[in-house]
């Protein structure tokens, strides 16, 4: 699969990098269909600067495209959460796709 990682408006670093490449590699053994990845990086500006990691995840799957999205204080604990709603997604449509 591959996976392209942005980093918006900072430079991640390559411990990070490797880190979210890693969590997106285990959704494959959800659902080893998956094409391609995109992850978007973003430090969110305003009045809650404790959760101002973001990170989202767009999975390309045959037929369909799976998106999550999560705030958190680090950009670890952000991932952590977006690739567990993208595994739930992930078993969802797999689901479906054995009802058909």
């Amino acid at each position: 699969m591959d996976v392209q990682i942005h980093s918006i408006h900072f430079d991640a670093d390559a411990k990070l990098l490797e880190f979210i490449q890693k969590k997106i590699a285990k959704l494959e053994t959800f659902y080893d269909r998956i094409t391609s990845g995109e992850v978007f990086l973003r430090l969110e500006k305003g009045d809650n600067a404790k959760d101002n990691k973001v990170v989202e995840i767009k999975l390309i799957l045959p037929g369909a495209s799976l998106f999550a999205k999560a705030h958190d204080k680090t950009f670890e604990a952000s991932c952590d959460d977006a690739t567990e709603n993208l595994r739930t997604q992930l078993t969802k449509h797999k689901e479906k796709q054995q009802e058909k």
